[in-house]
């Protein structure tokens, strides 16, 4: 790990928003940009990720920094495409796909938590997708997948930052739209996302490793998601 070279991490208003600084200096993305925040609130929270570094900086202790790196580098020149490869996940989405007639208990559980959040999906955004039973693809509708590129592409690069990884982590484009668009706490994206594997756990009982993993996943829907809300403050 590198040593640190700095004394304070703060921010100061700039042109197009607030710079992270090292001593006064203005921190710099991995492509050489200069690292300018939308709002204070989140440029305070990188900073604060700076700051509370040791005699080495950790890269690996800090979750929006990297976030926001990709915001301004990555997104500007990926954008059209991480709107296509978003809406793959709405083509085989978590919440579409339901346990078949061998597994009726689970089934039960994932229509009761999964259905209605497609129903507000139908309801709020106009994209109704379909859920199916077992594994056999579904198609989903032209209609649907377009309403859906509709809201996404209403985005800006830094709400898409935050989609993405959203997304990514809880294999859902309709949990990662529920968590921003306020219809879904980040606790009960997390919960609704785990049916299957909370109903595992109630029969067989957790690992070591298991539980290991859902706790790193916790930690990374919950640092995207003090993302987002630092972007509007």
């Amino acid at each position: 790990m590198k040593k640190r070279f700095y004394e304070t991490a703060t921010c100061a208003k700039v042109d197009g928003g607030y710079a992270v600084q090292l001593d006064g200096r203005n921190i710099k993305t991995p492509a050489g940009t200069t690292l300018v925040m939308p709002t204070k609130a989140l440029a305070e929270a990188v900073a604060a990720e700076w700051d509370i570094q040791g005699d080495e900086i950790d890269p690996k202790s800090m979750s929006l920094m990297p976030l926001a790196g990709t915001a301004i580098d990555r997104i500007p020149d990926i954008r059209e495409n991480l709107i296509e490869g978003l809406l793959k996940y709405a083509e085989t989405d978590l919440l579409c796909y339901m346990a078949d007639d061998t597994q009726e208990e689970l089934a039960k559980k994932q229509v009761q938590t999964w259905q209605p959040v497609l129903d507000w999906l139908a309801e709020d955004l106009s994209a109704r997708l379909v859920a199916t039973r077992g594994i056999v693809a579904v198609e989903q509708s032209t209609e649907a997948l377009e309403a859906l590129r509709i809201v996404l592409q209403d985005f800006d690069n830094w709400v898409l930052a935050t989609m993405s990884e959203l997304v990514g982590i809880t294999g859902s484009l309709v949990l990662g739209l529920a968590i921003v668009k306020g219809h879904l706490s980040v606790d009960e994206a997390l919960h609704i996302a785990r049916v299957d594997e909370d109903h595992q756990i109630e029969q067989w009982g957790y690992d070591f490793e298991a539980i290991q993993r859902r706790d790193n996943i916790t930690k990374d829907v919950h640092a995207a998601y003090q993302f987002y809300e630092l972007l509007k403050t």
